[in-house]
């Protein structure tokens, strides 16, 4: 035990100073490039949008596939089944009388990093302002198109976060970790590593560990992903207002997502 324990701190201290070495390489671009950066960024988003298969696809063969289950337990904070955003995570304080900000989201996919990279601060700051209702939907569709069930077990892991108290952290840490080359996923070893790393410890620590090896929450991002299917999104990202859809280079955007918040506030 106190092997793994050693292991998950050099883990959590490596992908620390990889964390900082990134984030002074962000730093450095965007003093060179300034705005082009963002105009770069959001046709990556435009351009890279993943698109989802239709859900009668074929199962990834040689991982294990989870089924959906209304009877599964869902996280702390996260929407029931009888929600009009069900399995949904909503984030911030706002009332029910601001606009609501739907995302869907695939952990696996880099349109979606690229969008939380460009603006994911600035959405999470109008939900933390009260100024929308931000309900994060996750899906787990990449996996089928992949061949892997990396996506499933991040949505799982990000529950377990959820319970912890460690909603956006987790969420922004995974996001910023997508691997470099599609498909690649993360074993669940890096999922405890990032849960150290963004503050989770002792026992919550191991109560994460656990939760995460035992897939508690993997058919509950089973539920959600087929509430994808059956809301016939065609891909990811995707973000509606009140229920209008907001193009991604919206999204991407601080100043634009604040105007189409305001235009819909006053509407």
């Amino acid at each position: 035990m106190a092997a793994g324990s050693k292991d998950r701190r050099e883990r959590a201290a490596a992908a620390r100073e990889a964390a900082q070495a990134g984030e002074k390489r962000r730093e450095r671009t965007v003093r060179i490039i300034g705005a082009a950066a963002v105009v770069v960024v959001v046709a990556g988003i435009i351009g890279a949008a993943v698109i989802a298969r239709n859900s009668d696809s074929g199962s990834a063969s040689g991982v294990e596939v989870v089924e959906p289950d209304p009877n599964a337990p869902v996280p702390e904070g996260a929407f029931g089944a009888d929600s009009q955003w069900a399995y949904g995570v909503p984030y911030g304080t706002g009332s029910e009388n601001v606009p609501v900000l739907e995302l869907w989201e695939d952990f696996q996919c880099p349109a979606c990093a690229s969008l939380e990279e460009a603006n994911g601060a600035g959405m999470a700051e109008l939900a933390e302002t009260g100024v929308v209702q931000l309900v994060w939907r996750p899906t787990g569709f990449l996996d089928r198109n992949l061949g892997n069930d990396a996506s499933n077990r991040a949505i799982g892991a990000w529950g377990c976060a959820m319970d912890a108290g460690f909603t956006r952290e987790f969420h922004d840490a995974l996001y910023a970790s997508v691997p470099e080359v599609e498909g690649d996923g993360w074993p669940n070893e890096d999922f405890i590593a990032i849960g150290e790393q963004i503050g989770i410890s002792g026992s919550d620590l191991d109560t994460f560990e656990q939760c995460v090896d035992d897939g508690i929450y993997r058919p509950w991002a089973a539920n959600s992903t087929q509430e994808f299917y059956d809301a016939n999104v065609g891909g990811t990202p995707f973000g509606t207002i009140n229920g209008q859809e907001v193009p991604n280079a919206t999204l991407a955007d601080r100043a634009a997502l604040l105007a189409a918040v305001t235009e819909a506030a006053g509407s």
